[in-house]
């Protein structure tokens, strides 16, 4: 009969805007939830079969279904928190339960989140306020990053920051910039020895030095130009570890300047970078004094020996300031000494179909059937965008357009009341027909 179908119509209608009142609710609830995707309710007909032009008519009804939005993106705001991150972008933060990290779970649940208030628990691990804890590829000891699976979890460890950690950055270049006096490889000199000492440090964080002694080759007349420069090593007992023949070019164009090194023992000198080859106690150092023909590096003019200028990498045992993340998801360490080293790098996630993971709790996500399978990219390559420091991501709802959707569910919802009504009051008329 008819009527019935329009009081099951109007029954269904009850219930699809009920469910997109639940929707609109939990969205306005959580317009100041950084990271919430606003979800979204769309209402489908029921169409019942029946015959052609028969005159007749049985409502069908409605049902409604509800997804989320998860592909939409909110705006960044700038936060007084370094470990505070955000997608800038349509990618995701790789996560997972801090409960299971503490627990020592070995099979941690791969989630995923658009954002994140992150800070260092007792055990350094970085962890939300709500329980998610960050993941990352560890970097190898020289802040590199190795190569890792793209489509597993495999590799992906919670990263751990210890606030009261220490490091050193062993050096590994020397730039050595000094004028040796002209006067000294003139006939009569008296042929002094011109000594310097140029600290560097070891693997272990020590300081060590370079014993660098310059002696002038003095000729019977004239001037020589030509020095014989050794080097030694304190962390080896002062053991020589290069010694090399330098001229120096007297010409109008190019006096002052180097213009050959002949190498007597030790590390190689190369002439198109101008460098040597050291090797010290810790391992290898490349020394670079100037190619042939330039006026930097190694300089022979006038009187006076006077270094000029002599830079080194590396750095002594320091303590940890600060720690930061960049844009490509690199996170690293600062320490007083003015070292900073690459700790981990976090991966942004991306599946084929945001809008069908499984909403979990804490604006989290997981994969399903229905979003495909994940990929982990570098941030700022491939279609997941930046990782931003020192932001969250806000909300999604948009409150003055839930509102809208409030009144027209109320009225909707008001209708289809209404509707029921009216059937009630016409099988009541049915009923006294009988009377």
């Amino acid at each position: 009969m008819t009527i019935s179908s329009s009081l099951n119509a109007a029954v269904a209608g009850l219930n699809a805007n009920a469910s997109s009142l639940s929707a609109i609710s939990d969205n306005i609830a959580n317009s100041g939830t950084y990271g919430y995707k606003r979800t979204v309710t769309d209402f489908q007909s029921i169409v019942t079969t029946g015959l052609a032009d028969t005159g007749n008519y049985s409502a069908g009804g409605v049902r409604s279904v509800s997804s989320r939005l998860v592909d939409q993106t909110g705006s960044l705001v700038t936060t007084g928190n370094a470990l505070d991150m955000a997608v800038n972008g349509s990618g995701m933060l790789p996560v997972t339960s801090a409960a299971a990290v503490l627990g020592g779970a070995s099979d941690l649940p791969l989630m995923m989140a658009a954002t994140g208030s992150f800070h260092t628990n007792a055990d350094g691990v970085l962890i939300t306020s709500s329980g998610l804890a960050l993941l990352g590829w560890p970097a190898n000891g020289d802040g590199s990053i190795g190569t890792f699976p793209r489509d597993t979890q495999q590799g992906l460890q919670p990263v751990k920051i210890n606030t009261n950690q220490t490091a050193g950055d062993p050096t590994t270049k020397v730039t050595l910039g000094v004028n040796l006096p002209a006067t000294e490889t003139q006939a009569g000199s008296d042929g002094a020895v011109q000594p310097l000492s140029v600290e560097y440090f070891g693997n272990l964080g020590e300081s060590q030095n370079l014993k660098i002694s310059f002696a002038p080759v003095v000729p019977a007349s004239g001037a020589s130009n030509e020095w014989t420069m050794t080097i030694a090593d304190t962390a080896q007992n002062g053991a020589e570890i290069g010694k090399y023949d330098l001229k120096f070019d007297s010409s109008r164009g190019s006096g002052g300047s180097l213009a050959s090194v002949t190498t007597l023992s030790g590390g190689a000198y190369d002439a198109t970078t101008g460098t040597l080859a050291l090797t010290v106690a810790g391992g290898p150092i490349t020394m670079t004094i100037g190619k042939p023909g330039d006026r930097v590096g190694l300089t022979q003019l006038s009187n006076n020996f006077a270094p000029t200028s002599i830079s080194k990498d590396g750095s002594p045992v320091g303590n940890l300031t600060s720690t930061t993340i960049d844009k490509n998801g690199f996170v690293t360490a600062s320490y007083d000494t003015g070292f900073t080293r690459v700790l981990y790098q976090v991966p942004v996630i991306s599946v084929p179909n945001p809008n069908g993971l499984t909403a979990l709790d804490n604006q989290s996500y997981a994969v399903s059937p229905q979003s495909g399978s994940y990929f982990l990219w570098d941030a700022g390559t491939g279609p997941t965008g930046t990782i931003s420091g020192f932001a969250l991501a806000g909300s999604t709802t948009d409150v003055a357009q839930e509102l809208t959707n409030l009144i027209q569910t109320q009225r909707a919802y008001s209708s289809n009341a209404k509707v029921i009504q009216t059937v009630d009051s016409m099988l009541q008329e049915t009923t006294n027909m009988k009377r």
